[in-house]
């Protein structure tokens, strides 16, 4: 049974770089999904392929959207997964890849888009994803890479060592775009623990710099940035309002400090404090929620 119906089957493109970035595993500040989301807000997308989501979704888990208007059921969204096409600022094409992880047939799923995407003549694909890390939001945000080849890692950074942790649908895709000689990866980005359950923007527009530089695209983060400045704004009047949160705070700056003046310090190393003398960031979130309802926008 095909998984794919495609919409666009004679639509020209040069070279595309896909972008995924599917719903449903680890993005912390919503870092991922609202660089999608700048993504697709800057050029006009067409849908080039939909995935059969009846054969890949759950929709116990992931129900779709009933509109309903004084009592009558209009319509029902669907949470489909979709193949989708625009351009960067210089008229590049590009390819996102948007809608929720599949709960079914992964290696089927991921068959079928490699299979595509080389038919579409993609040269690079990308996942885009954040993660909670013990770091600071008074320093720039770390964007590390997990890629198909070393060279492509070292180029964005990593986290040495060997780790075994469950896997995204984005990791399988990865491996099968290397079984076909294209270069993928996917941008982490690591976001400060203690506002990782809330959208931080300064994770997204890091994101979105990471995949111009790696990808060669033309990308416009000025609006990510802007909000990023605000929300930096708000975090600081915040922490600032505990002691126990500015000694932790403090106390990741100086992690990061001693790491930049090591001449042979790895690209990220393992903290130098105890990550279990940490506040978990839930006190710290809860307050954060309640400071922006407060401020009129929560």
């Amino acid at each position: 049974m095909a998984l794919i119906r495609i919409d666009q089957p004679d639509i020209p493109l040069d070279r595309p770089v896909l972008v995924m970035g599917l719903e449903g595993w680890v993005d912390a500040g919503l870092a991922g999904a609202n660089a999608m989301a700048a993504l697709a807000g800057a050029t006009r997308t067409e849908t080039i392929a939909t995935f059969d989501s009846d054969v890949l979704v759950d929709h116990r888990s992931r129900r779709p959207t009933q509109r309903i208007v004084d009592g009558v059921l209009e319509s029902l969204t669907w949470p489909d997964i979709q193949l989708r096409n625009g351009t960067d600022r210089v008229g590049k094409d590009i390819l996102l890849l948007v809608g929720p992880e599949p709960d079914y047939r992964w290696r089927a799923f991921t068959d079928e888009l490699v299979t595509l995407a080389k038919n579409l003549g993609v040269r690079a694909a990308v996942g885009l994803g954040g993660f909670p890390a013990p770091m600071p939001h008074t320093r720039p945000v770390r964007v590390i890479a997990t890629a198909a080849e070393q060279v492509v890692a070292n180029d964005v950074g990593f986290i040495p060592g060997v780790r075994e942790v469950p896997a995204g649908i984005h990791a399988a895709l990865i491996k099968g775009f290397e079984s076909q000689g294209i270069t993928a990866l996917s941008l982490w980005a690591m976001v400060p623990h203690y506002v990782s359950g809330m959208p931080y923007p300064e994770a997204s527009a890091e994101l979105l710099d990471r995949l111009a530089h790696v990808s060669g695209l033309t990308l416009d983060t000025s609006e990510l940035r802007a909000a990023a400045a605000v929300t930096r704004e708000r975090v600081d009047m915040l922490i600032a309002q505990n002691e126990e949160h500015v000694t932790m705070v403090e106390g990741m700056e100086r992690q990061l400090d001693a790491e930049a003046a090591g001449p042979s310090a790895p690209p990220f190393t393992t903290p130098m404090f105890d990550e279990n003398d940490l506040p978990t960031g839930d006190e710290i979130a809860a307050e954060l929620q309640r400071f922006l309802r407060e401020e009129g926008q929560g």
